[in-house]
């Protein structure tokens, strides 16, 4: 009998294909009352469930799957799936750590680019016929920040510095030796080197409010912010606050506190850029996602070991 795998993520459906080929029953569930309704109908066949950071999975819900076995998480982040609860059940979880790096840091640059040179302002006024003449900083030989040097990280690193000549300081949870970057021991101390600062890093509770107001006043009425991990790494309040009040130069978001809602505070202002949590998006990432979540459960229902594991908390 195929193992049958719970699938709450929306945005992968052209390459679920990949998982059906490899023998696995899938059951598709991307609404939250899909998803309840799967878990009611289908809890005494489920063996594995495929989530993302932001879905999670829930302790309730692992409760309610006493056949579970496997958690594989789409992207880096896992902020949402409990741990501890997996752990007591010794359920494995997976993830899909620097698989869509690349189109992440596309993306970062994408933003900061924009951002930087406004471009979003000035397309509009085109469009209305009008033809002004908008002054705005070069990224070339600028101080790049990036909190989280992580695979998405180091991919924007190595654009930041070889294609536009940007000098690069980052933290991190530990000073990295095999890099040619300099390390900023506090987040302010990041935001006080950098013209530019972008947000890389996992989300969950070793991450949270890591920006705050005493970091974005580091940063200082120039300096711009891009992020395009997890916005519960950034108070939301203080953002808002420092962009209405110009004490930084403006701020290009990819993730949001409560997805898809969206405050209105930053949709009115003129020095934000908005997308709907995109980054990690492409036909490459996508597909390259979903063959690492087969290899993953090809492997583990065949006792081998996992290529992405998580470390699992202790279980009680």
């Amino acid at each position: 009998m195929p193992v049958t795998v719970l699938v709450l993520v929306e945005t992968i459906n052209d390459y679920l294909p990949i998982l059906e080929k490899s023998g696995f029953h899938l059951i598709l569930a991307p609404t939250p009352a899909e998803r309840a309704q799967a878990i009611k109908t289908h809890a005494g066949q489920i063996k594995a469930v495929l989530t993302r950071g932001p879905l999670g999975l829930y302790a309730e819900e692992i409760a309610a799957l006493p056949h579970l076995e496997i958690i594989c998480v789409i992207g880096a982040g896992y902020e949402h799936v409990d741990l501890q609860a997996a752990s007591n059940r010794g359920i494995r979880v997976t993830n899909g750590a620097g698989v869509n790096a690349s189109s992440v840091a596309d993306h970062a640059m994408a933003l900061l680019l924009s951002l930087v040179r406004d471009i979003p302002r000035a397309d509009a006024a085109v469009r209305r016929g009008e033809w002004p003449k908008i002054m705005r900083p070069s990224l070339a030989g600028k101080r790049l920040g990036i909190l989280g040097l992580g695979a998405v990280g180091m991919a924007i690193a190595k654009r930041a510095a070889n294609g536009f000549d940007m000098t690069v300081s980052y933290h991190n949870r530990q000073l990295r030796s095999d890099v040619p970057y300099s390390f900023c021991s506090t987040p302010a101390e990041l935001a006080r080197a950098s013209d530019f600062l972008i947000i890389a890093t996992p989300g969950g509770p070793g991450t949270h409010h890591l920006i705050n107001k005493q970091v974005l006043s580091a940063l200082g009425p120039n300096g711009f912010i891009v992020n395009i991990a997890r916005a519960s790494v950034i108070v939301t309040a203080d953002l808002i606050t420092a962009l209405e009040q110009r004490r930084i130069a403006g701020a290009a978001l990819d993730v949001f506190d409560a997805e898809p809602q969206v405050p209105e505070a930053l949709k009115v202002l003129t020095n934000v850029i908005l997308t709907p949590h995109v980054a990690g998006l492409s036909p490459e990432a996508t597909r390259g996602t979903v063959e690492l979540v087969g290899k993953n459960l090809l492997a583990y229902f065949s006792g081998r070991p996992l290529l992405t594991p998580i470390e699992l908390p202790l279980a009680k």
